[in-house]
């Protein structure tokens, strides 16, 4: 690939051209009671570990955990889960097979249930369904930060600090796969590749899963790394000064590590589809297209025999598609989960 150094006022364009495409996701207040808050990883605020510090029942089978995270310079972030009939936190004899779905920029850990059916779902009434916050625009990763690292450091939040409290006290077996969308696509393609066997199987809708693939998506994704007045060379550096950096965050780069697993890759093509209102169009997601494009032919080139894609064509970046993709991946990942008890 061919990249120039991003310029600040280049950067300013393109986020103002996100901003236009960008997916509203509204956040409807809950009413919540408070339960009696537990800590599940033990020690306290100077411990260095982990630790639950309040819980929330939202709805029914909806409890929200409050972390108080070392990775993210221990501030306090919440994760939704969906728990099974049955489940028990207090019944440390049984852990349940586990899904984790992924947010996309510009959400939180409430996207899935407030855009979605996925509580109503009854194929996932045996099954804990984990929705960890990521950041408005955290990216799964420990941000390079000019080489320093440090807070944030999502995917340590994620796939140390996070999977350690959920097994320890919250019912989570090791039994896991992963979805998302968008970001939280590349997130899932990203936390299966970068560490093999934490999960069974992952589901990318509409993920952003070759940012490296040319220079309209390396402008794209530093445009988002600019949101909200950050730097936008904090994530993952400059994308040729550090192009080892954004490789080892590329699931193109990593398609060998995925090849064991089955994976499952859909997306639309960005122009007005079936689930669309009239007019309708998206540059992200044509972007996001040829990226997923490209990187199941590198999946067949691999060798990878677990991909299943569904590239439906007319569709734009938005929850009616991702829904539906959810659904239709579900019997993969469910099958990965029963495959592994």
């Amino acid at each position: 690939m061919t990249a120039v150094p991003i310029r600040r006022a280049r950067l300013l364009l393109v986020v103002a051209a996100l901003l236009l495409t960008m997916v509203s996701i509204p956040v409807a207040p809950a009413s919540a009671s408070a339960l009696s808050p537990a800590v599940a990883a033990g020690g306290n605020a100077s411990s260095r570990k982990a630790e639950v510090v309040a819980t929330t029942q939202v709805a029914d089978r909806q409890v929200d955990l409050s972390v108080r995270s070392p990775a993210l310079g221990g501030r306090t972030v919440n994760v939704r889960l969906l728990t099974p009939d049955g489940w028990d936190p207090g019944d440390q004899s049984r852990h349940w097979p586990t899904l984790w779905l992924l947010h996309g920029c510009c959400g939180d850990y409430t996207s899935w249930t407030g855009q979605t059916d996925v509580a109503r779902t009854e194929s996932l009434r045996d099954v804990l369904v984990v929705m960890p916050e990521a950041g408005w625009n955290g990216w799964y990763s420990d941000w390079w930060n000019y080489g320093q690292g440090s807070d944030p450091a999502w995917e340590t939040f994620h796939t140390k600090e996070l999977r350690l409290l959920l097994e320890h006290g919250w019912g989570a077996s090791s039994n896991r796969v992963v979805a998302g969308l968008s970001m939280g696509g590349q997130g899932a393609l990203l936390y299966a590749a970068r560490h093999p066997g934490m999960f069974k199987a992952a589901a990318a809708y509409s993920g952003s899963v070759h940012p490296l693939l040319n220079d309209e998506s390396v402008n794209r994704i530093m445009g988002f790394f600019a949101g909200q007045g950050n730097d936008p060379l904090r994530v993952w550096g400059d994308p040729v000064a550090q192009r080892d950096v954004w490789a080892a965050h590329d699931p193109f780069h990593l398609a060998k590590r995925l090849k064991s697993i089955p994976v499952y890759l859909s997306c639309g093509d960005g122009t007005t589809g079936p689930l669309d209102p009239p007019g309708g169009t998206s540059a992200l997601e044509a972007d996001f297209n040829r990226q997923n494009h490209a990187l199941a032919d590198e999946l067949e080139r691999t060798g990878a025999r677990q991909v299943t894609t569904h590239f439906y064509g007319p569709g734009t970046h938005g929850w009616a598609y991702w829904q539906r993709e959810l659904h239709s991946s579900l019997p993969m990942l469910l099958h990965a989960l029963r495959a592994g008890r």
